[in-house]
């Protein structure tokens, strides 16, 4: 029976001993065995730590996310595969999309937020706080990634999930991690993590993988690792108290499982929509992964009018529900993760069952689909009747970790926040209701015991995520019974494997340090125009200040009429008696269109776009006669994804002061303009195509693929009588559907691919050649290329056909023959 591999120190190694052994949830058969003795566990912290934790945390946020995102594409490639292994933890299908692509989901949805962080290592956080009357002592809070390692310790029931929600955030920060999954399940996180090694696309150490026993690994944790755990409350309380945990003061954030509960509002009577949302949703959280979810509903609050209407609606419901092997189609609910685990539910409902009345589902009577109820871990969904939930407490002290859960009544809203608040904390609460004072009534009284909560009605139900779905952008955690902690939460998450730092200096050297321009910093006078530069050569700090410009009556009577903007203080100063205004006073909004005409430069250049503004306030008016002039300044960069047909770009943000005559400062905004990157590649035109060509001789071996040097300059020479239209004779090979994608690639900065057959070409061998040498052949890529520029002056709007990217102008063709000579000029070691 095969063994699950550790991939601890960069390496796959098996645990000493025979390990313990791993159940096929369904059919009950040993499916192989975990074991981590003999492992060191010091010298896999201090791995991490070094290994993994050095390369994360030199890389910027964008390159992380962009890491992130290509990972999450390559996984999902790979999912069916993930879709076989877990059937075998009693999954359905449904069950294991939650798990498998909610797990990638999360990924893709961490990736996002690298547009949320600048371009760097590491975070810049609120805004500056001036310390000093002058503003020559300020302060500003980094967060800069912790160099420890982010120690995972996982429940059994999400065993793709509940790695990757966690390790999407701490790779975002910078850290690296060791995920110590639960052992049952560890089979199909191993899956994963083998696909995630072999990709090579996370830097060595960044992911080290225990199966089995965690032994005494939190023996060697430090101050500067972060430890969290998801499971039983008990066993998170145990290990919350571990005397290194405490002496080490180690961040340790604990999801325990809670007693979730819904609530039925007043007005959800038989025959509305939120009644019958109410029943499905609550069939859906006993049954979808068999109830093993940490989110699921436990108790199901509901008026005491209607618990009748409840109970009865909700058994039918129950009984549409199939029970049995997981691969099948018909099966909506599949088996508990093992025969343990369905011991562990009976003996936690016969202690609820004290109290309550079972009127849903027995013990042992099951009826399975598919599979073998007496060797796979199936249980029957089981509901409870608890009439006197003020008295008996059970029900809010016990959880049945599978498909059962608890029908109890309250009086009014009143009653039903306090027994939500009875849970004494859990990870989520939901209330259906289609009335919204009744939903502000509970959410506000009851927010304070639960991490989060959902309210659904008829309006949102088609898009509504549901009750038991933690979302990444959304805080996942809950005080209490619930752990206290907090996992995911966008932005939020990521800053808990950060270390928040204050710090004091002087505005120009907190420029430095943030990457952001702070106010009264020294100013770096740009050599040319600011707008004349690319992205790549722009910093904060770069400073432009503009000439002068007198405000007219005229300027302020023209703007009134134009924006139809008649407000007294411009356009009547008889009515200034009274007011802050002294004279005919300049709009704010002319002031800041007035500046705009004073700092932006005319002629096209690297600047494509004014993106938007961020801030804008106005200090003090600037009356007519009065002279204004502006001070433009590079506040910050922020990095932005290459999108469709347009030029590599970033986002610049321009810090504007406006001035008046005295040097008083009168308005100050925030602008963002796009900003057009460098090109990577080198110019060849017609101009110095002879000096690259010149230094191509017949000796000249390929770096890659089978081309001579005839041969490419004659392909070269191709593109160009394709591009003039005078070979035309073929079809277009890409799939109309699929242009759009195809083109954006003419538009971003990445090279060919080194072995790429273009399809007009013969495939295995090459073409055959068309003049006498080498020399002729230059000859005539020069006239091609000459004769292109005359076809293209002379047909200013003419669109020729490329058999890959479609119909193309002069300057997507522009765009690529830069590419292309680029890339052949590379091959043959001429560029």
């Amino acid at each position: 029976m095969s063994k699950l591999g550790n991939y601890v120190n960069g390496h796959w190694i098996e645990g000493q001993g025979e390990g313990v052994p791993l159940f096929d949830s369904v059919t009950g058969e040993i499916i192989g065995h975990a074991s981590t003795e003999g492992l060191n566990f010091e010298e896999i912290l201090h791995y991490g730590r070094t290994k993994g934790g050095e390369k994360l945390r030199k890389m910027t946020f964008q390159e992380r996310g962009n890491m992130i995102k290509k990972l999450a594409l390559y996984l999902t490639k790979k999912k069916e595969q993930f879709y076989e292994i877990s059937y075998r933890t009693g999954a359905t299908r449904i069950d294991s999309w939650i798990d498998i692509e909610g797990g990638f989901g999360n990924l893709f949805a961490n990736a996002s937020l690298r547009k949320l962080f600048p371009n760097q290592p590491y975070d810049v956080e609120g805004d500056p706080i001036d310390l000093s009357r002058g503003g020559r002592f300020m302060a500003h809070h980094i967060l800069v990634p912790k160099p420890g390692v982010a120690v995972h310790i996982n429940a059994f029931n999400f065993p793709i999930w509940g790695m990757l929600e966690k390790c999407a955030v701490n790779w975002m920060a910078g850290m690296p991690a060791i995920v110590k999954p639960a052992t049952s399940t560890s089979y199909l996180t191993e899956a994963v993590v083998k696909e995630i090694i072999a990709s090579g696309i996370l830097p060595e150490g960044a992911l080290q993988l225990i199966c089995g026993s965690a032994n005494d690994m939190l023996n060697y944790v430090e101050s500067q690792d972060v430890v969290t755990f998801t499971g039983s409350a008990d066993t998170g309380r145990k290990l919350k108290s571990h005397p290194k945990i405490i002496s080490e003061s180690v961040p340790f954030n604990m999801e325990a499982d809670s007693l979730n509960c819904s609530i039925l509002g007043e007005d959800a009577k038989p025959g509305t929509p939120e009644f019958d949302l109410f029943v499905n949703q609550v069939r859906s959280e006993m049954t979808v992964k068999c109830g093993q979810k940490c989110t699921a509903i436990r108790r199901i609050i509901v008026p005491e009018s209607l618990v009748e209407d409840v109970q009865i609606a909700l058994g039918k419901a129950l009984d549409k529900v199939t029970i049995g092997d997981p691969r099948l189609k018909e099966v909506r609910m599949g088996s508990l993760v093992s025969t343990d685990q369905v011991d562990e539910v009976k003996m936690r409902t016969r202690e609820i069952a004290k109290t309550a009345a079972i009127v849903y589902g027995d013990y042992d009577k099951i009826t399975t689909v598919g599979a073998d109820a007496s060797k796979g871990a199936f249980i029957s969904p089981m509901v409870l009747r608890e009439d006197n939930p003020f008295k008996n407490t059970l029900v809010h002290e016990t959880e049945a970790f599978g498909p059962v859960a608890t029908i109890m009544p309250y009086k009014n809203i009143e009653e039903a926040v306090d027994l939500a608040k009875m849970g004494k904390g859990s990870l989520v609460s939901s209330i259906v209701t289609n009335s919204d004072t009744i939903a502000k009534d509970y959410v506000v009284n009851a927010a304070s015991h639960h991490g989060r909560i959902l309210v659904l009605n008829r309006e949102n139900a088609k898009q509504s995520t549901g009750h038991g779905s933690p979302l990444p952008l959304l805080v996942h955690g809950g005080p209490g019974r619930a752990g206290g902690g907090e996992e995911m939460g966008g932005v939020r998450g990521i800053k808990h494997y950060m270390q928040r730092c204050a710090v004091q200096g002087s505005p120009t050297t907190l420029t430095e340090i943030t990457g952001i321009y702070q106010p009264n910093s020294a100013y770096k006078e740009a050599q040319q125009h600011p707008f004349q530069y690319y992205w790549d050569d722009i910093e904060p700090g770069m400073s432009l200040k503009t000439h002068k410009r007198t405000v007219t009556d005229t300027d302020i009577i023209n703007f009134a009429n134009l924006t139809w903007d008649h407000f007294y203080a411009h356009t009547d100063i008889t009515s200034l008696k009274g007011s802050i205004f002294e004279k005919r006073t300049a709009h704010g909004y002319f002031i800041l269109a007035a500046a705009a005409g004073l700092f932006v430069w005319p002629n096209k250049g690297p600047v494509a776009a004014n993106y938007g503004l961020e801030e804008c306030r106005f200090l003090r008016p600037i009356y007519h006669n009065d002279t204004m002039y502006v001070r433009l300044t590079c506040k910050q960069k922020i990095e932005r994804d290459h999108v469709g047909e347009q030029m590599p770009s970033g986002i610049v943000k321009w810090f504007v002061e406006v001035f008046d005559s005295n040097d008083e400062l009168t308005a100050v905004a925030t602008i963002l303009t796009m900003v057009q990157k460098r090109s990577p590649f080198q110019e060849i035109n017609t101009s110095n195509i002879n000096q690259y060509l010149a230094k191509l001789t017949v000796n000249h071996q390929a770096n890659w693929g089978t081309m001579t040097p005839q041969h490419m300059v004659e392909h070269m020479e191709m593109q160009f009588r394709y591009a003039t239209g005078e070979i035309q004779d073929y079809e277009i090979a890409t799939p109309e559907e699929h242009l759009p994608k195809y083109r954006e690639t003419i538009f971003n900065h990445r090279s060919f691919p080194k072995e790429h057959k273009h399809p007009l070409m013969k495939q295995g061998q090459n073409e055959d050649l068309q003049h006498a040498d080498l020399e002729m052949a230059k000859q005539k890529l020069i006239e091609s290329i000459q004769a292109y520029e005359n076809y293209f002056k002379e047909n200013p709007e003419a669109r020729t056909k490329n058999v890959v990217f479609g119909l193309m102008d002069k300057f997507e063709w522009d765009l690529l023959n830069t590419k292309h000579f680029n890339h052949h000029f590379k091959q043959f070691g001429i560029l």
